[in-house]
């Protein structure tokens, strides 16, 4: 019979395993992120993120919600006809057509993309409009650019010169079959480090805000990879993978090779360890071991980053490769660029 004492005994044993367990797990993690001491704070992807952040920053600044700062912010490298691997200029696919990806959630759940739209210079405003004037989360192809225009989206063409002319370059020497990352081979042989999704060939950027009120929001825009075969879709614009936030615990979003991404459910894994109680930086980096430990040789040629924020303001990053940098914003600093770590 299971009588008081006993019951006792085995009540303070289990607690007592209970604080080895948790003893355990503190251990296993980084002591703390990052951190932001006020709000708001706006951050997202590589060294482009600095001027994107500045931008969303005028809305955050007055009072404004995150969901507007973080459109307001990636169209920034949308419009950059310099910047070769989101929007307006980015490197078509192996058909020379550049085709955009995007999507956008706001606090509440509410969420737009659309994938592979053609002609419209900010995928990442035809995304919200997704999201705000019809029951569905994702519009795709010819669909996607007939509802854009529809909503007085202006037609373009989005293949500059300089693009055209790499495309081009590319195309003398290239083999079109479905060979994973050959557009990058050439890079390859003379400089190892221009990897995918590294610092010289950035594919995405992912950005996150959380306003004065305490609000998240997030948004992810990109060309996707360069020289990609017609069609192909990467993590950038699927909810849960490229982007993904929950504004009771904080968002995530990541850059590289989307495939490997979406595999693992990628930004919604980084979030649901931030809900178990994982630092901003130590759920990417968990987030990135998952994708070396299914795939390691794979893993050995990709570049993959995750970055993430929690309620608090604490953000955090981790990458497979050297190379990735994310950039941060709010009331102290408006220009901060951090060097994330990397497993390699």
């Amino acid at each position: 019979m299971f009588n008081r004492r006993k019951f006792i005994k085995a009540s303070a044993l289990s607690a007592g395993l209970l604080a080895i367990d948790k003893s355990s797990m503190a251990d296993a993690l980084p002591a703390k992120s990052q951190s932001a001491k006020n709000l708001p704070i706006v951050i997202s992807t590589w060294d482009f993120g600095i001027a994107a952040n500045a931008d969303a920053w005028k809305v955050l600044s007055k009072g404004g919600r995150s969901l507007d700062a973080v459109e307001q912010g990636v169209w920034v490298p949308e419009a950059d006809e310099k910047n070769q691997t989101v929007g307006y200029g980015g490197l078509p696919d192996r058909d020379g057509k550049v085709t955009l990806d995007a999507c956008i959630m706001d606090e509440l759940g509410n969420c737009g993309a659309v994938l592979a739209l053609e002609h419209i210079k900010h995928p990442i405003s035809v995304a919200r409009k997704v999201m705000e004037k019809t029951p569905h989360v994702m519009l795709a192809g010819d669909g996607a650019l007939q509802f854009a225009l529809e909503q007085g989206f202006k037609k373009e063409n989005l293949l500059t010169p300089s693009s055209e002319k790499a495309w081009k370059d590319w195309l003398k020497t290239a083999k079109y079959e479905p060979v994973m990352n050959i557009e990058n081979k050439r890079y390859d042989q003379a400089a190892p480090q221009k990897l995918p999704g590294n610092q010289y060939n950035h594919d995405t950027i992912g950005m996150l805000a959380i306003d004065a009120k305490g609000n998240i929001s997030g948004a992810c825009t990109t060309s996707g990879m360069a020289y990609k075969l017609h069609g192909r879709i990467g993590d950038s614009p699927i909810i849960g993978a490229g982007l993904y936030v929950d504004n009771e615990v904080g968002g995530a979003t990541s850059t590289g090779v989307g495939e490997e991404v979406v595999r693992n459910v990628g930004s919604f894994l980084v979030v649901e360890l931030m809900r178990q109680g994982y630092a901003p930086e130590a759920a990417c980096k968990e987030a990135v071991m998952r994708i070396i430990k299914k795939k390691p040789e794979t893993a050995k040629n990709i570049q993959v980053g995750f970055l993430a924020i929690n309620k608090k303001g604490e953000y955090g990053a981790y990458a497979i490769q050297q190379g990735f940098s994310y950039a941060v914003c709010n009331a102290e600093k408006q220009d901060l660029l951090i060097k994330g770590k990397s497993y390699y």
